[in-house]
C-alpha cells in the first residue's frame, strides 16, 4: 500500500511549520523539517552544525559556503556542500516515503517525490507575517520586515535552483492556502480531508 504523505512549502511567517506539526499530532504521524538534517548527518557523517549554515539554501556560484577543509574533501568532488546536502535529503524523503506515512515541511519534498504525495503551499499577506514574526522572536517591525523578505528570498532561490519551477506557481500545489483567512482549526480540517482523500 503506497504511503500517504504531505509535502508543505510556505512563505515565512505564514505559520507553515507550525500548521505542519499541529497536523501531525492530530494524525498521529512523523513529521519531518529540520529533523531531515539529523537524519542526513547521521548517515553522511557531515556535523548537523555545518548542514545547519546551508539548508533550505542554493550554492553561491562565487565561493563555497563552508570555509572549512570538509569542503575540499575527495569525496565532494568540489561540489558546494548544499548540493551535497541537497542530494542526501533527497534520497532520505524518497526513503521515508516508502516507510511511513509523513508530513515534510520545505526541502523541495514535494518536486522530489512529484506523484507520490499531496502538495501544500501555506501563505500570508506580507503585513500578516511581519507582526507574526515581531510575536515570534520579538523584532521590531523593520527588522521582521527585512528578516521575512531575506527568509522567503532564500527559500525562492533554493526552490527555484533545485527544481527549475517556480516556488509562488500556486498551479502546481494541490492545495493552497492563506493561513490569515482561517483559524488553524480550519486550516487542519483542510489539511485532514487531504491526506484521508489520499
Amino acid at each position: 500500500m503506497e504511503k500517504r504523505i504531505i509535502t508543505i512549502n510556505r512563505t515565512y511567517g505564514s505559520n507553515g511549520r507550525l500548521i505542519g506539526k499541529a497536523l501531525s499530532e492530530r494524525l498521529n504521524i512523523p513529521f519531518y523539517d529540520k529533523e531531515l538534517i539529523e537524519l542526513v548527518s547521521q548517515e553522511s557523517n557531515i556535523s548537523t552544525k555545518t548542514l545547519e549554515k546551508i539548508d533550505e539554501k542554493r550554492a553561491n556560484q562565487w565561493h563555497f559556503p563552508i570555509k572549512e577543509a570538509m569542503q575540499l574533501d575527495p569525496q565532494y568532488h568540489f561540489r558546494p556542500m548544499n548540493d551535497v546536502l541537497f542530494e542526501a535529503q533527497s534520497a532520505v524523503i524518497r526513503q521515508l516515503a516508502e516507510k511511513e506515512d509523513c508530513i515534510i515541511v520545505g526541502r523541495c519534498a514535494d518536486f522530489i517525490l512529484q506523484d507520490k504525495c499531496r502538495s501544500v503551499f501555506i501563505h500570508a499577506p506580507f503585513g500578516a507575517r511581519v507582526q507574526t514574526i515581531c510575536e515570534r522572536v520579538g523584532r521590531e517591525v523593520s527588522s521582521a520586515r527585512r528578516l521575512v523578505k531575506k527568509i522567503d528570498k532564500e527559500r525562492r532561490y533554493y526552490y527555484e535552483y533545485f527544481t527549475d519551477s517556480r516556488w509562488m506557481d500556486l498551479s502546481h500545489y494541490d492545495l493552497c492556502i492563506d493561513s490569515s483567512k482561517f483559524k488553524t482549526e480550519h486550516i487542519l480540517n483542510m489539511l485532514e480531508a487531504l491526506y484521508k482523500d489520499t
